[in-house]
Order: C-alpha cells, then sequence, then structure tokens
C-alpha cells in the first residue's frame, strides 16, 4: 500500500509541476524580452499574451496550457492502465472508485500550478485555458459545453473574464446535468469557485464597467490577476 500511495503522490506532484510550466511567461521573454507579469494585467495566461504579442502565440499558449491540463489527467489514466505499475495496486483498493478521485486532485493540483507557478515565485494565470484542456480529458463532453458556454457570452460581450467566469460557474452544472461521478461534480465546484476567485479583479471593473473588451489595452498592470 505504501509504494501505491507513493505513486499516486507522485502522480500528484507532477500534475503541479505540469500546470507550473510557465508557457506564457517564456513566450513573452523569448519573443520580447519582457516579463509578463510587468505588463497588461500581470497574468501569464493566453489573453495577456494576446494583448502583448497578438492571435497567433495567445492561441499556441491557450493551446499548450490546454495540454498541460489534459497531460496531467493522462498521466492518471496511465497509471492505472501501465501493466508493471498495476501489480502495486492494493488488492483492497477498488479501481472504479480510486481513479476519479486520484483525477480530480491531480486536475486541482494542476490548476493551482497554473496560477501559482513554482517557477514564478507562485504567481501565474488565472487557470482557464488548463481547466478547459482537463475538462476535455475528462470528459469531453462537459468541456466542449463550458467552452460553448464561453464562446456565447464572448461573442455577446467581448469580454474574456465575463465569458470565463460564466464557463466557472456552468461547468458544475454540466457535471451534474451529464451525470458525471461525484469526484467529478466536486472538481467543478472547486475548480470553478477558483476561477472565478482568481477574477476578483477584473469582478470589481466588470462591476465598475471598466472591464475592457478583446482588443483593448488594461489601462493599470495588476500582479497575478
Amino acid at each position: 500500500m505504501a509504494i501505491w500511495l507513493t505513486l499516486c503522490g507522485a502522480i500528484v506532484v507532477i500534475a503541479y509541476l505540469l500546470g507550473s510550466f510557465p508557457t506564457g511567461y517564456i513566450a513573452v521573454k523569448q519573443l520580447k524580452g519582457i516579463d509578463i507579469r510587468q505588463v497588461g494585467s500581470g497574468s501569464t495566461g493566453a489573453t495577456n499574451v494576446l494583448r502583448i504579442l497578438g492571435k497567433g502565440p495567445g492561441a499556441f499558449v491557450l493551446v499548450l496550457d490546454a495540454l498541460k491540463g489534459v497531460l496531467a489527467i493522462a498521466l492518471v489514466y496511465w497509471l492505472f492502465n501501465f501493466n508493471q505499475i498495476q501489480n502495486y495496486i492494493p488488492p483492497t483498493v477498488d479501481v472504479q472508485v480510486w481513479q476519479p478521485w486520484l483525477i480530480t486532485i491531480a486536475g486541482l493540483a494542476a490548476i493551482l500550478g497554473h496560477s501559482k507557478s513554482i517557477f514564478l515565485g507562485f504567481t501565474g494565470g488565472k487557470s482557464v485555458a488548463i481547466s478547459l484542456g482537463i475538462l476535455l480529458a475528462i470528459s469531453w463532453q462537459v468541456g466542449l459545453a463550458t467552452a460553448g458556454v464561453f464562446a456565447i457570452v464572448m461573442a455577446i460581450s467581448r469580454i474574456v473574464s465575463l465569458s470565463s467566469i460564466a464557463g466557472a460557474i456552468a461547468v458544475s452544472i454540466f457535471m451534474v446535468i451529464l451525470h458525471q461521478p461525484l469526484p467529478y461534480i466536486l472538481f467543478g465546484i472547486a475548480g470553478g469557485l477558483y476561477v472565478i476567485l482568481r477574477h476578483r479583479p477584473n469582478i470589481g471593473r466588470l462591476r465598475a464597467g471598466t472591464e475592457p473588451k478583446i482588443g483593448q489595452n488594461v489601462a493599470t498592470p495588476e500582479q497575478t490577476t
């Protein structure tokens, strides 16, 4: 049992490190030679990269950040399906019960890593893109439905933060509607609340009517928002 718990713990740590990989920071540093945390919104995510470098790099960072989430969940599936590791699964462990919980924990670790990167002094982005990747890996139906909500709100409002918050609220609803396991429903609730909390400054600007629409510049840099 000790070996199995160690393997599960290692997967969670690796998921956090995957989430921590600072894609946006590296892209802006390499292409423009500046620290992305000191410009725009201060976030290392794809939206701020879009503001600084344009659509191509922004889309590239978006995809890579989503892939970090996919890889974090893929590691859990690998752990439960790799033949040599199966020998270390204790007979008392019900894989059907254990796997969704480990996926949930690894997913939350990856989200935390993206926003609190160990490589950037525990700063980062808002964990929207990586959350989408995790959702697609957990349940592509929930992932696509959540992305659809984001796209609809984005088309109407042209405000990324509002669209992200709408998606964060919708994910829990879709988890329930599509009859996902309890751990995934809890992931939707916890992950969604965390994404919303990461948008607290944006919520303040939304209430004040000063939140910029896509294509507009952020007036005041805000660290790790």
